[in-house]
């Protein structure tokens, strides 16, 4: 974990280490490297990435072209095989691909969660992802809106060799009590639930939930302590069974008051 460095000027006035997220960015009046420099710099960072890649997929597309050519004695045959094999690369490219930057790689689980959401952003659905609460230390991975309501989920994997299971009210993981998790989603959820009614003037419900992988559950959702824990597999399920109706109008405003309110970690 990543923490704030104070510099020898601030040293007086800071006692102390401040907590920063592995996803944020530093940001300290002290830095030794402008704003624009550093846009800069990973502007052309990614560009160079971004052309490393597809400088990779194009000559192995090629090289599959030229061996089935190659086996089949017919160059259309390569030409195809070619053709599919860079296609193929693109499409999975872009379903591993996070909105979240390169240095603040998300963790495998928040990019599972990820791939699921971006079919739901095709069916109006408005995404946030690692997004935190002024004052706090906390994370929502993902905060959505749809017509179904407002959603806010942390995505977690845990050892698939340990049970999971619910025993008077209270989830363990093999012998692991998760409680202490199960609140801290909430208290997330409704931290956001506070700021954003402020943000507009009126109240909203944001729903709690644990999406784990890993484990197998004998549910596919089961609300526990105020929080739903889902089946990671099954987020796109649950989004759909929220009881509130919105119209187009109002997932628009919660989405823009969610952006102004809940701080990005990255």
């Amino acid at each position: 974990m990543d923490s704030a460095t104070v510099n020898g000027g601030d040293a007086r006035k800071n006692q102390g280490t401040v907590y920063q997220s592995p996803f944020v960015t530093s940001r300290g009046k002290g830095s030794r490297t402008s704003k624009g420099t550093a846009r800069a710099t990973y502007g052309a960072l990614v560009s160079s990435e971004a052309a490393r890649q597809w400088a990779i997929r194009s000559l192995i597309a090629i090289a599959v072209g030229v061996a089935a050519g190659y086996l089949t004695a017919d160059w259309r045959i390569g030409a195809t095989f070619g053709i599919g094999a860079l296609i193929a690369f693109t499409v999975h490219h872009s379903r591993r691909q996070s909105e979240v930057p390169h240095w603040r790689r998300p963790s495998a689980a928040q990019r599972r969660t990820e791939a699921q959401l971006k079919v739901m952003k095709r069916l109006g659905y408005r995404v946030l992802h690692a997004r935190g609460i002024e004052g706090g230390n906390g994370q929502i991975d993902h905060f959505i809106v749809g017509r179904r309501g407002a959603f806010a989920i942390d995505s977690e994997s845990w050892d698939k060799r340990l049970p999971l299971r619910n025993k008077l009210e209270k989830l363990y993981h093999g012998r692991f009590s998760k409680n202490e998790r199960i609140d801290e989603a909430l208290e997330e959820a409704r931290a956001a639930q506070r700021l954003i009614s402020e943000q507009l003037g009126r109240e909203i419900h944001v729903r709690a939930s644990l999406a784990i992988y890993g484990p197998g559950m004998p549910w596919d959702s089961h609300n526990l302590r105020g929080v739903d824990i889902i089946t990671g597999t099954k987020v796109r399920k649950w989004l759909r069974t929220g009881k509130s109706r919105l119209s187009e109008q109002e997932i628009e405003e919660i989405y823009q008051a969610a952006q102004k309110v809940l701080l990005p970690r990255y």
